[in-house]
């Protein structure tokens, strides 16, 4: 779903900078983790993102963390990649709790493209899981707001939990009445090693049924669920153990983190400095399948195009 700063015009362009990025084996994503904090306490990292933007130019910029907000700086650190990036679309991922119309406007002018807010139930589990008491309410009155300051691109990030299956097609409904997309992954405890939420064998009829809702409800509109056809055809492969293919963590994506380091996934730990950037080669892993890794290994269909274009 294309911000409104960009138009049918921009596609051409964007496709032959992601050829030349692919044909020189460059991330097409680069994710600037600015931060490792979700709250307050000081930690070391980087004053600027800049120099590694230019060195990387890549088509596609996210802003994540830890917590991005926490960041008094972040205008700066946008505007900083904004400025040396010809061609990029900029994404910003929050759990808006800090989010407001006043700071939506300044990220907005700095150069985000687009507002990714983390939003896994539609009601108080949400506000307990996040431990932030009101948080629900306040990503809702923090969209409102945004949507009347112009911000027309912004996107809910679902996590599909083993005890949220029911909230999956509210959400979509919620999304399309905000204005918003939405875009799902799938629970994984690879980071944090915590199996509570992970998607049981018993629920796998479930979640056939829940993507074969998601896909019918793509085929009648396109643009608010942002997953390519593809991600979600392939999360009852996934969950049942048939997915065999390499992971290309690292190739088209890569994170950099607070210091500079760069890691394959927001997963792994880092490799080497940007500085020192060695191309990755796909991995045997599966140990997740988060939309960064299954939209890595979707084929380019044209379901995909009206997506881009809706």
């Amino acid at each position: 779903m294309l911000s409104a700063r960009f138009t049918p015009w921009h596609v051409p362009r964007f496709i032959a900078k992601y050829a030349k990025l692919r044909l020189m084996r460059m991330p097409v994503l680069v994710h600037f983790e600015v931060t490792m904090r979700c709250n307050e306490e000081k930690a070391r990292e980087l004053k600027s993102f800049t120099d590694a933007a230019r060195h990387f130019d890549p088509m596609l910029v996210t802003f994540t963390g830890g917590e991005p907000l926490l960041r008094k700086d972040l205008e700066d650190l946008v505007a900083g990649v904004a400025g040396v990036i010809d061609l990029k679309y900029i994404m910003l991922i929050t759990h808006g709790a800090m989010l407001s119309r006043e700071r939506g406007r300044s990220l907005w002018e700095a150069g985000v493209n687009q507002f990714n807010i983390s939003l896994d139930y539609l009601d108080g589990r949400h506000d307990t899981a996040r431990g932030i008491p009101g948080l629900t309410a306040k990503i809702f009155d923090a969209i409102a707001a945004m949507r009347e300051e112009g911000i027309d691109s912004i996107r809910l990030n679902t996590v599909i939990k083993d005890d949220n299956l029911d909230q999956i097609v509210p959400m979509v409904h919620r999304a399309a009445e905000l204005g918003c997309g939405v875009n799902f992954s799938v629970y994984t405890d690879f980071k944090n090693g915590n199996p509570a939420h992970l998607l049981r064998d018993d629920q796998r009829q479930e979640v056939q049924a829940l993507v074969d809702e998601l896909l019918a409800y793509k085929r009648r509109r396109r643009g608010i669920i942002t997953n390519s056809d593809y991600y979600l055809s392939q999360l009852p492969r996934y969950l049942s153990g048939e997915m065999r293919e390499p992971c290309r963590s690292g190739i088209t994506t890569i994170h950099i983190d607070p210091t500079g380091g760069v890691r394959r996934c927001p997963d792994f730990p880092v490799d080497f400095h940007w500085t020192e950037f060695k191309r990755y080669e796909p991995i045997a892993c599966n140990k997740c399948y988060y939309a960064c890794r299954g939209e890595a290994q979707a084929p380019l269909r044209w379901s995909r195009v009206q997506d881009v274009m809706a």
